[in-house]
Order: C-alpha cells, then sequence, then structure tokens
C-alpha cells in the first residue's frame, strides 16, 4: 500500500512507520519538521519520503491520488492544547478540516485512520464508558477530538473516505523525551528510573490510570488496514482501543519487578498544578472496549509486560 502518516516525526508517527515499512508498504512521512526514517527501518530507506510541510497551510503538498491509506496523527497534546488556545485549535481542529477537505478533492475513498483520544470523554460517566456513552470532554483537547471524529462520521457516510476513529488510552511507556501531555509523567516514572535518571510522579499510589501499550496499539493500528468498511455504521466509526487499568502502585512495582528498588528509589514525588490535576480527574480509568474487541483488535497485555519492553529496547539501543 502506499500510506500517508502525518505528525510522523512524533513517537508514534515513528513506531508505526516502522511496523509498516517491515510489512512491505510505501511511505510518505510528513510533520512540522522533515521526519527521519526510523532508525529500525533504514534498510528500507528506499521506500520512505519524507516531507516538512505545515498541514494546515499546504495540506495538497503530502497527498497523492494514488494514496490507499492516511494515519492523522499530527497534532498538540492535553496540557499544550490547554495552556495554548490559538495554537490547539489550529494544529487539532483547523489543520485537520483542511487536510480532510484536500483529501476529498485529491484522493476520495482513501481508508483514513484518525488519532483520537479518551480525553474525548468527561465527568459524569458510566463506570465502563463505551462508544455510545455521550462524550462531555472538559478540555480543548478533548473538544477538538470530538469535533474532528463527528466530520470523519460525516464524511464516511458520505463516501469521501473510509474512515475510523481511534480513542486511544494514554501510551506507556513512550520513549524520548517529556511531552506536553498531562500524562506525560505516566511513562516518565518508567522511562527515567530505568535509564538512571530521576523522575517526577505527581498523584498518590490510589491514583488509577488507564494505559495502553506501544507494542499492542501499533500491532493494532496495523490491523487496522484490514478493517472492511460496512464492518461499522456509516456514521458512527469510534472505536475505544484495548486498554488496561492499572493504578500507580502497581505501576511502580512493575518497575520495580523490572528494574529493582535501584530505579523505584529514583522515583520523586512531586505536587501537580491545578489545571493539569484538573484535567487528569475528568479521565475515566475504564472503558468498554467490546467493540475493538469484536472487530478482531488484540486486547492489551499487563502494564509489567510495557515496561519490559522498553527495557528490553534500552538493551537494543546500548
Amino acid at each position: 500500500m502506499q500510506i500517508l502518516i502525518t505528525g510522523a516525526g512524533g513517537f508514534l508517527g515513528q513506531l508505526l512507520a516502522e511496523h509498516l515499512l517491515k510489512d512491505g508498504h510505501t511511505l510518505t512521512l510528513t510533520d512540522i519538521f522533515e521526519p527521519p526514517v526510523p532508525l529500525g527501518a533504514t534498510d528500507h530507506k528506499d521506500k520512505t519520503t519524507c516531507i516538512k510541510a505545515d498541514i494546515h497551510d499546504e495540506p495538497n503538498s503530502v497527498l497523492s491520488k494514488d494514496l490507499d491509506a492516511i494515519y492523522v496523527f499530527h497534532g498538540i497534546m492535553s496540557s499544550g492544547s490547554e495552556t495554548n488556545f490559538e495554537l490547539g485549535y489550529r494544529v487539532n481542529l483547523h489543520s485537520t478540516l483542511n487536510l480532510l477537505e484536500a483529501v476529498r478533492k485529491t484522493c476520495p475513498g482513501v481508508r483514513l485512520i484518525y488519532a483520537s483520544s479518551c480525553a474525548a470523554y468527561g465527568q459524569p460517566l458510566p463506570e465502563w464508558p463505551s462508544e455510545s456513552t455521550i462524550p462531555t470532554p472538559s478540555g480543548s483537547y478533548g473538544t477538538q477530538k470530538i469535533m474532528i471524529e463527528q466530520i470523519v462520521n460525516d464524511y464516511n457516510r458520505r463516501g469521501i473516505i473510509n474512515g475510523i476513529s481511534f480513542r486511544f488510552p494514554t501510551i506507556s511507556v513512550r520513549p524520548g523525551k517529556p511531552s506536553q501531555a498531562a500524562s506525560s509523567w505516566m511513562s516518565g516514572m518508567i522511562r527515567e528510573p530505568l535509564q538512571g535518571l530521576e523522575s517526577e510522579l505527581p498523584v498518590d499510589d490510589d491514583f488509577e490510570c488507564w494505559l495502553g501499550s506501544p507494542k499492542i496499539l501499533a500491532e493494532n493500528l496495523v490491523f487496522a488496514l484490514t478493517i472492511e468498511q460496512d464492518a461499522m455504521p456509516p456514521h458512527i466509526r469510534q472505536v475505544n482501543m484495548p486498554g488496561i487499568t492499572a493504578t500507580v502502585k502497581e505501576m511502580v512495582q512493575a518497575l520495580r519487578e523490572v528494574g529493582g528498588e535501584e530505579a523505584v528509589k529514583l522515583v520523586k514525588k512531586k505536587p501537580l498544578d491545578p489545571e493539569t490535576q484538573k484535567v487528569l480527574e475528568s479521565w475515566s480509568v475504564r472503558f468498554d472496549v467490546s467493540k475493538a474487541l469484536g472487530l478482531g483488535f488484540k486486547a492489551e497485555q499487563p502494564f509489567q509486560g510495557a515496561v519490559e519492553d522498553f527495557a528490553a529496547s534500552l538493551k537494543q539501543q546500548a
């Protein structure tokens, strides 16, 4: 397949690109800077085109009539969207709208996979929210995600795209540096200590998190290419992706099992700022993922598996 990934310079874009290249696909990678070919797939450089582009201003520069699929991953994360109102709406809403309109004119019918988020939900919620639960986001990030989900539904209903929106859990353990996400510490509390660095933990041991691992998410994103368009109603294309619920205490114990007591000692308690705390407390920590499992997506692994995966990746880099 000929596949475009926006936001391809980020962690998720690079992870997915590596999997797709190894599966034999041809990719166009784009971001606000020129994204690299993933380190684990440099042997497939001849099948990769990397483009620096601002999707808001020049969406046509990354599109072609022969595209088979588009993964829409670009965006400003939760705390970043809340801090910078104008930038959040420019990147998360308007640039995606511009891209979809360009798709309508250039490559109608293309499969389009949109990275939404469980931040689309907000309190009050039932214990196990599903896709039929009405989202009431309490932040700009979730609001922007819901807006695009509805456009994806409408464009799919009209046959302009073969669209699907995935509501991701918080992905942990993410490599790299801390992000602007309110949930960034959910990776940092594992990532930094396993590399001998201190990390900040801004919540109590009984705080619960809804988590997904990079490994399972990548496998499910590749599987998404096989979903038939009639597998869901044409106007209801949202899917809660598989995840698990883990307390901070359980996450620390997973760190202990993999990195030992020395790693745990590097986790330092630090209070949250009120705005970030408000965002975190508005998120649900359990979701009904029966729709995803019914479509054939893979169930999430226990959190310790994600910690072991990250530790293994560090050994490979050494």
